[in-house]
């Protein structure tokens, strides 16, 4: 599906509505993003920044369907995230058309650099961050991408676990600065192979409760922080003991 000619003047209009007067520099750099990617101010695939331009995420999605991208890939990178951290690393691979070589970018995220307002999304941010990385080196854009401005962020310092909230799927403020708990179960889960739901099983008796969703965030913690260990440490005693928890067949005579 083909976009509406974008043009330099209507781009400059928007920009003065919605940012003020822009200097000579960011009008120039402005006219040359217009002509050269067809990036458009109204389809929000600019911002401007503290005198700057900055390309957005779907703006670069949107030059890359443009382009006719072939593929984009993304691996997690389990050697250096840490889940206990929130510290996430991907690998991003650009496939640019059958022919041409593939342009690679990482993007890391953890609390100490993204903002508050995506707090316990570091995984996300971090897939990003690479794919964004990835598409500029692909398509040549100079621009840094506002996912990755790491200045948006508060100061770096420690960010405490409150067990205030209602298991895992809570989205309060006591989980800020944590990743989600049910990103780290599908994490190990993905991990070492493990059957979903034996895991929830497991899982709801480790905890004392009906289901998962009726553990406290404290007991979740404590589950995947066991996972995780005896996972690492002797992984087919956790497989035997997930197997337990399987519903035995009935046969009917």
């Amino acid at each position: 599906m083909k976009r509406n000619v974008v043009s330099f003047r209507s781009n400059a209009k928007l920009a003065r509505q919605l940012w003020g007067e822009p200097s000579r520099v960011a009008l120039r750099g402005l006219r040359e993003l217009t002509a050269r990617y067809s990036l458009s101010v109204a389809a929000g695939d600019l911002q401007f920044l503290d005198g700057r331009w900055y390309v957005t995420h779907s703006g670069l999605l949107q030059l890359a369907s443009r382009r006719r991208c072939r593929g984009i890939e993304t691996i997690l990178q389990d050697q250096f995230s840490d889940l206990t951290a929130a510290r996430w690393v991907f690998k991003a691979i650009v496939h640019k058309s059958g022919l041409s070589r593939v342009f690679v970018g990482y993007g890391d995220a953890d609390p100490s650099n993204v903002s508050p307002l995506v707090r316990g999304a570091e995984m996300r941010v971090a897939e990003t961050r690479a794919v964004n990385r990835a598409l500029r080196k692909a398509y040549g854009i100079g621009l840094c991408s506002v996912d990755e401005l790491g200045w948006l962020s508060e100061p770096s310092k420690a960010f405490p676990v409150s067990g205030t909230s209602n298991g895992p799927h809570s989205s309060n403020g006591s989980n800020k600065g944590q990743p989600r708990l049910r990103d780290q179960l599908c994490l190990l889960i993905r991990r070492y192979k493990l059957d979903p739901t034996l895991v929830k099983a497991y899982a709801a008796d480790f905890c004392g409760t009906h289901t998962l969703k009726e553990a406290s965030r404290d007991l979740v913690e404590s589950f995947i922080s066991h996972i995780a260990v005896s996972a690492k440490e002797d992984l087919d005693g956790l497989i035997c003991k997930l197997n337990s928890y399987s519903q035995p067949v009935e046969v009917k005579q």
